[in-house]
């Protein structure tokens, strides 16, 4: 069997995780009680995801001509991610994110260089090419607009992470996963009234919509739904959960398992994630590869 594949079209970045036991307040300062540098950004996230549960990634993204981002794109391709569709931008400093952990709470603070309609379009044929693109909506409207459009009309499976209103990226997709905060966005209703709001938004072109509720996950499509409770898993840092849960609902659907199947793999890798600081995860051997 051919080893599935994906654009991810997203964002690159160093990945700074401090550890503290108090967060500071205003004009105050604490003292770190651990450090993670790593590779990082809603698209690095998912391709590393991706990539350890058996589908090639192309990532594309932006970084800058800088030290930094020659480090992070070596490691990407340790990581089994191709990267020849990163835009290296001349004269801009890769994308950095801090994150400031305590607890379960953190402050979270990035700069990041984001894709242009341009970028995508010069890039269209290797977009074209994977089986799945994978857009994140947390970037500019035309540039989703653009990557989704090259993805539908090449026939692959079109996976949208976040919340939009417009009807035409909507009939280009055949996936939308929003978490908490960007489920009631996406649907303009509560919790216990998602489930008939998002068969509604089925109408528009998707084929599946995920949306996280208040003790699980909710996925809806055509003819079923299902909602999976979350994982037992102990609750470090959700800041990555997102991410491993949009990397393995991706994968699970291009090896063509059935709809509870996807959910619950993608339901796992989230919970596998969120166990540790930092958005970086780490799904081999875990449930969601199977």
């Amino acid at each position: 069997m051919t080893t599935p594949t994906a654009a991810v079209v997203g964002q690159l970045a160093r990945d700074l995780v401090l550890s503290v036991d108090d967060l500071p307040g205003p004009g105050s300062s604490a003292d770190a009680t651990d450090r993670r540098e790593q590779l990082g950004g809603k698209g690095a996230n998912q391709a590393v995801g991706l990539a350890q549960l058996g589908v090639r990634p192309t990532l594309v993204a932006v970084a800058g001509d800088d030290a930094i981002g020659d480090v992070l794109l070596d490691q990407a391709k340790r990581d089994g991610i191709d990267v020849s569709a990163v835009v290296r931008r001349s004269g801009v400093l890769t994308g950095l994110i801090v994150e400031v952990l305590s607890g379960t709470e953190y402050r979270y603070i990035e700069h990041l260089p984001l894709l242009t309609v341009a970028d995508v379009e010069e890039r269209a044929d290797t977009i074209r090419q994977q089986d799945a693109v994978v857009v994140q909506l947390q970037q500019p409207a035309d540039v989703c607009a653009a990557a989704a459009r090259i993805g539908h009309e090449a026939g692959r499976l079109v996976v949208l992470d976040g919340a939009t209103s417009d009807d035409a990226l909507l009939a280009r997709a055949d996936v939308v996963r929003a978490d908490d905060k960007e489920a009631e966005l996406l649907l303009g209703v509560p919790p216990e009234d998602m489930r008939d709001a998002a068969r509604k938004l089925l109408e528009k072109g998707p084929r599946l919509i995920a949306v996280a509720v208040d003790d699980g996950n909710l996925f809806v499509w055509a003819d079923g739904d299902v909602h999976v409770p979350l994982t037992d898993d102990k609750v470090v840092d959700t800041t990555g959960g997102g991410d491993a849960f949009v990397a393995a609902l991706t994968a699970s659907l291009l090896r063509g398992d059935p709809y509870p199947e996807a959910a619950r793999r993608a339901t796992a890798a989230s919970g596998a994630t969120v166990g540790h600081a930092g958005g970086r995860p780490d799904l081999s051997g875990t449930a969601a590869r199977g």
